[in-house]
């Protein structure tokens, strides 16, 4: 099996997640200035088995698609053409950011580092792509 690479795609930075390669669980790989994005995700896929990327679906509480989406949907249409072998699914990231500082702060993260807000982009990757694993294995 591949590799699935998950995306918590921000304006300034983008936290990024994989699974191990029989996909049972995600870990953080980091953050990437956004600007580089497109680059690193390509030479990612170069060096490592990817199936398919699952990019966060920023949406509103009321299932709206929320203002953000008119970044993410030029990058997630470049990195189709791009990548044209390789299927990108998006998945809600409702609430992802709360639940990443939630981790944290019961991890007995410091409060000092908790600010750290690269560290929750690659935490909310790391959820987003949890939850899209268990939606998977349980549907």
């Amino acid at each position: 099996m591949a590799r699935i690479l998950g995306i918590d795609y921000g304006r300034k930075r983008t936290g990024l997640a994989v699974t191990d390669p029989l996909q049972i669980v995600a870990s953080a790989l980091g953050t990437v200035p956004t600007h580089t994005l497109e680059q690193y995700v390509t030479d990612y896929v170069n060096r490592e088995q990817v199936e398919r990327i699952v990019i966060g679906l920023p949406t509103q509480l009321n299932g709206q698609p929320s203002e953000s989406m008119r970044y993410i949907t030029p990058f997630v249409n470049r990195l189709k053409k791009l990548l044209p072998h390789i299927p990108v699914v998006m998945y809600d990231e409702r609430f992802t950011s709360t639940i990443a500082h939630q981790a944290m702060i019961d991890g007995g993260m410091k409060k000092s580092d908790r600010r750290d807000k690269a560290r929750v982009d690659s935490i909310a990757a790391t959820i987003i792509l949890n939850d899209y694993l268990s939606s998977i294995h349980n549907s």
